[in-house]
């Protein structure tokens, strides 16, 4: 399918793949998210009209690997982008272009993350490192939705009180506070939200309680920290790998996104010709939620 974009997302992918990590012939257009309206079928291709509002599914799916929209292929930060029809579904009236693309990436992280690989439970205590980025924020969101406790973490004061409007259970600042006392003031962590790596790693293995999972999706810090192994048998943790997620990962994300029980978080709203001010922005690490661009 041919869409016409009216809405994408920046994540920390981009970033990445701007700097050759991971390296990607160039030119390259950036962006995995997108929503928009279809603007032409290929051969063969029913179920959606010409003037559907869509968003887009930016995993897609080759047996048992899946590739990224926007790293693998060109991507959405553009007017246009050609998607296999797979991987585009229909958008509900309710929500907008904008609320469109800012979820799909890391909301589909987040529920492969939780629930696929780490199978949360209703009343669990969940902990999320750095809240303010696209996955943070989305697994803050989607652990409340399906019941769950949330102690999330910032070394900024205002992100953790926004945190706190979000639903987050308990909030700790990581640069000035204790976020191992306050865990196991709580009982401890049965689920941990790892996407930093070396500077997180240690704590994430103190807070959680016997029996707990670790669930890990990136290293922003660094792959190699202490392993910290004793804690790993004396605790009987178990630590899962998760990475993107599958098209049934997407529909139950979606799911909750669409009936209203888990809210995309936006932070800032850019014309698409103002994208470098939406690189410095998430660069800086200055947001809370997704940079969306709009698309005249």
């Amino acid at each position: 399918m041919l869409i016409r974009l009216r809405a994408a997302s920046l994540n920390h992918l981009d970033l990445w793949v701007r700097k050759g990590l991971p390296s990607v012939p160039k030119p390259r257009i950036l962006g995995a998210d997108g929503a928009g309206v279809v603007e032409a079928l290929g051969d063969g291709v029913a179920g959606l009209e010409p003037g559907a509002r869509v968003v887009i599914n930016p995993g897609v799916e080759h047996g048992e690997r899946i590739t990224v929209i926007g790293e693998h292929t060109d991507g959405t930060h553009a007017e246009l982008i050609a998607i296999p029809a797979g991987n585009v579904y229909p958008l509900d009236e309710a929500l907008s272009f904008e609320e469109a693309a800012a979820f799909p990436l890391v909301f589909e992280t987040a529920y492969r993350m939780l629930v696929t690989r780490a199978g949360l439970r209703e009343g669990e205590w969940v902990l999320v490192w750095g809240i303010g980025g696209g996955v943070a924020t989305a697994a803050l969101t989607i652990a409340k939705a399906l019941g769950a406790r949330v102690l999330a973490t910032s070394s900024s004061d205002e992100k953790l009180a926004h945190a706190r409007e979000l639903g987050a259970d308990e909030t700790v600042n990581h640069a000035t506070g204790d976020v191992t006392a306050v865990a196991k003031e709580l009982g401890g962590m049965d689920v941990v939200v790892e996407h930093v790596g070396e500077a997180t790693w240690k704590t994430s293995l103190a807070v959680a309680k016997p029996g707990a999972r670790v669930a890990v999706c990136g290293a922003t810090s660094g792959p190699n920290p202490p392993a910290q192994l004793h804690r790993v048998w004396w605790k009987q943790l178990t630590i899962v790998g998760s990475t993107m997620g599958t098209r049934e990962d997407f529909e139950a994300a979606y799911d909750l996104v669409r009936t209203g029980r888990a809210k995309p978080v936006i932070d800032r709203v850019y014309p698409l010709d103002a994208i470098r001010a939406a690189h410095e922005r998430l660069e800086a690490g200055d947001q809370l939620g997704k940079i969306v661009l709009a698309i005249p």
